[in-house]
């Protein structure tokens, strides 16, 4: 048997014994080996190089289930009472590298899998509730095949893909038997688990967090706490990542959603910003296709606009200039007559002409998730709700961080060598904790934005424009069938607990867009859903309007050394990312900070979960073929690319997860099941807001979903009656507070 990297791995789906919920894989790794047409299988012990210490931590369960999620889906596993006979037709995708066990003294054996149900009540018993709810295949460690003889310790192997799995020449190897109908059986006799390394997807306990000696610790899980931590993971830091609320719960679910050069920097001689931003632009849309698409803008010119034909011609000119190699397309000048052709329903009256450019969109909550089930990827332990409430000050050092979490209201104190605040509009807060007299070093922003029907607006295209009130650079962007108008720049002094949009900037919105598209008529009770979020910048900029205060970053260490990113933008969180590793690398080695090149960065070429290569038309004859509907299975790939298999996987376990959860939405059941196993969900509001955009893309904000996806997470979470009515009426409290332009349904 050759494997692409040299290696195969099964894996074994344990639920973890924090009572979370969330999945433990146990992995046995065979590497190196070759099949021979011998039914009864070959003697394997010349065929393993050096052999690596391995451990397994958690519970010694008496019967352990193979999780048929990715990849082997399309296996037909063997029953107890037979064993398959032939080699395997086509290849096999293993579904991720583990690397956590340490200290496992172990000797293989095969064993038969057979098809009996899993024992849920049994395995409740052993694990806790919070074993979750699947089906599975068993695993009876009374039924003992040959015992391969590859010594006593298992190596750690990375994940491949079997190429050829039919026999050749005369290697030694096993028996040619499936895949599903064999395994090795680990017979423990010490053991030892790193839980988050064995299954990244698992959510970090108070206690995995306080049982390690840190390099960096990050707080604050937005796009840049999260990029710090990818980046800090990626060079081989020990580093964990914790946010108060949710991944994404503050301004990185609330922003325009744009990865952008930023054209109207441009006014402002910004150049090297643009340029940057531009680079990483390209950058993303390679490694995070799925979540990352280029779009189409239509700029239109009005005679008497702050900003003349002219200008905006020099500025686009200079846009493509500073994009270089990484442009999506060079922009295109327009006469009054092409921009309405383009966009017949703009107001014609004082239009000049126009230009057509490109720049990018994305999920913003999805984009940040990405970044931090990446980070888990490489060997960081990350917890959503899980907050910092004290520094334990040492010699004049930061050497420990009391943490609690909020799920629980367990606390632990947290060793690292460096403490990292990225927690953007929270900066000066957590500064404070270390230094009750810090200055602070922001002056927010609170950007608004509303989203309305978009056939009421009637655009083809995105819509960059001037606000006829104040000339501010405004747009309107295509969500589905819905628009979203933003935004709004307004200094704020609200709390970043509970920044909302104001009715002033919502009008402000409406009327600006119905200026430039008469025919919109919009009016408040056309806005389904508002949003807004600070942006946190930085206090050395004299500008007095927002909107003209730089996006740089800056990095400042505080007395005991804490240190702090404040600035910058969602399109370069990588390079602020970069910078913040930077320095924490010349902290920890005690010399000069080394400025590294980001572009250089294996950040700028891995792939972000599901972004890697994938046919798209094989994933829709996959998904058509488990019986999803078209715009179903468009919805999936758009939103999880290559991941889409693990979806399809959850409907083939579990057929009525294809069902849609709201009659107006293209999500499934499935996807909730994912969220909370692979995507850190904890409450009703991470899947309704910031996994599946309910909350945005619906006109009842969700709220028609929430009883059916508070049971399916309820099943995965260990949910009692009383604890699943409180997510929903939580749900709906924090709905209702919600600026809308009309009342929502009391369901």
């Amino acid at each position: 048997m050759t494997a692409r990297r040299g290696a195969m791995e099964l894996l074994c789906s344990l639920g973890n014994d924090a009572g979370d919920g969330g999945p433990l894989r146990v992995v046995g790794g065979l590497e190196g080996l070759a099949t021979e047409d011998d039914r009864e299988g070959g003697y394997q012990g010349g065929g393993f190089p050096e052999l690596e210490e391995v451990g397994l931590v958690g519970w010694a369960p008496a019967k352990l289930a193979l999780d048929l999620e990715e990849g082997l889906e399309d296996q037909e596993p063997a029953r107890f009472e037979q064993v398959h006979d032939g080699g395997h037709s086509g290849p096999i995708k293993i579904v991720e590298h583990q690397d956590g066990i340490v200290l496992a003294e172990i000797r293989p054996g095969l064993l038969k899998v057979g098809l009996d149900p899993f024992d849920r009540q049994a395995a409740a018993g052993s694990f806790g509730l919070g074993f979750r709810e699947a089906t599975g295949v068993a695993i009876h460690s009374d039924d003992r095949r040959t015992a391969l003889c590859c010594g006593n310790r298992v190596a750690t192997v990375t994940a491949g893909e079997i190429e050829n799995p039919s026999p050749s020449g005369n290697q030694r190897g096993m028996g040619r038997k499936p895949i599903a109908g064999t395994l090795l059986k680990p017979e423990i006799r010490s053991w030892r688990v790193d839980r988050q390394k064995m299954n990244p997807s698992a959510r970090a306990t108070i206690w995995d967090l306080s049982g390690q000696s840190l390099d960096l610790l990050v707080l604050g899980g937005g796009i840049t706490g999260a990029g710090i931590a990818r980046e800090a993971a990626l060079r081989g830091l020990k580093v964990a990542l914790i946010d108060r609320y949710d991944f994404a719960w503050g301004t990185s679910s609330r922003s325009s959603r744009l990865i952008h050069g930023g054209l109207r920097y441009l006014e402002h001689r910004r150049f090297r910003l643009v340029g940057e931003s531009l680079a990483e632009r390209a950058v993303l849309l390679k490694t995070a296709p799925h979540l990352v698409r280029s779009l189409a803008f239509l700029f239109p010119s009005f005679r008497g606009d702050r900003v003349p034909r002219w200008k905006l011609e020099l500025g686009l000119a200079a846009y493509d200039v500073l994009a270089w190699r990484g442009n999506v397309r060079r922009h295109r000048p327009l006469s009054k007559r092409s921009v309405l052709d383009h966009e017949p329903l703009l107001k014609e009256k004082g239009l000049v002409g126009g230009a057509l450019y490109w720049d990018a969109q994305c999920d913003d909550a999805r984009l940040t998730l990405g970044a931090v089930r990446a980070a888990a990827h490489h060997g960081a332990l990350v917890a959503n709700y899980v907050c910092a409430t004290a520094f334990d000050i040492e010699d004049g050092r930061i050497r420990g961080t009391t943490v609690e979490d909020q799920l629980t209201g367990a606390q632990a104190t947290v060793r690292s060598r460096v403490v990292v605040n990225a927690t953007g509009p929270w900066v000066d807060r957590v500064r404070q904790l270390e230094d009750d007299s810090a200055k602070p070093l922001l002056r927010p922003s609170r950007g608004a934005h509303v989203m309305v029907p978009r056939s009421r607006i009637g655009h083809h295209h995105a819509i960059t424009f001037l606000s006829p009130i104040d000339g501010r650079v405004m747009f309107v962007l295509p969500w589905g069938d819905r628009s979203y108008v933003g935004t709004t720049e307004t200094d704020s002094e609200d709390a970043p607990d509970h920044v909302a949009a104001t009715e002033a900037d919502m009008l402000y919105l409406i009327r600006s867009v119905n200026a430039v598209f008469p025919s919109a008529r919009l009016a408040m009770e056309d806005v389904s859903v508002s949003w807004a979020g600070l942006r946190p910048l930085l206090n050395t900029d004299s500008a007095s309007n927002p909107g003209d205060r730089s996006r740089e970053h800056a990095i400042v260490t505080g007395p005991n050394g804490l240190v702090t990113i404040a600035g910058g933008k969602l399109t370069t969180f990588r390079r602020m990312a970069s910078d913040v590793v930077d320095q924490v690398r010349a902290i920890l080695d005690a010399r000069p900070v080394a400025r590294s090149d980001p572009m250089k960065s294996r950040s700028a070429t891995e792939p972000l979960p599901g972004g890697d290569a994938y046919r798209i038309e094989d994933l829709f004859a996959r998904g058509v073929a488990r019986g999803l509907s078209e715009p179903t299975v468009a919805h999936l790939v758009g939103q999880y690319g290559s991941e889409t298999m693990a979806i399809y996987s959850l409907v083939s376990e579990w057929p009525e997860l294809k069902e849609p959860i709201h009659p107006l939405h293209g999500a499934i059941g499935a996807q909730v099941i994912h969220a909370v196993r692979h995507e850190y969900a904890r409450r009703l509001d991470d899947v309704l807001a910031r996994r599946l955009s309910l909350t945005h893309e619906t006109r009842d904000a969700g709220l028609d979903a929430a009883e059916s996806v508070a049971r399916l997470m309820g099943r995965e979470l260990g949910w009692d009656d009383e604890r699943r009515q409180q997510e929903v009426d939580r749900y709906r409290d924090w709905v209702r507070a919600i600026p809308m332009g009309r009342t929502l349904s009391s369901r």
